[in-house]
């Protein structure tokens, strides 16, 4: 009888340490989704100076 339920504990411990991963990754999608993650961002400028007192200026476009 004891490993009987030695076995039911190892089986309920293993379901609810995947149900609270799925919990968990369906959380972060949910905040990433309703726009609490992924920083935007600034678009960088960009310069490059050359030889003579020149420049090049641009911006970085996706």
């Amino acid at each position: 009888m004891s490993d009987q339920t030695q076995q039911s504990s190892n089986s309920n411990s293993a379901l609810a340490f995947i149900l609270g991963g799925v919990v968990v990754a369906l959380g972060v999608v949910a905040w990433i989704a309703f726009g609490g993650g992924l920083p935007s961002g600034d678009k960088p400028d960009v310069r490059i100076e050359l030889p003579g007192g020149k420049a090049i200026e641009g911006e970085v476009t996706n």
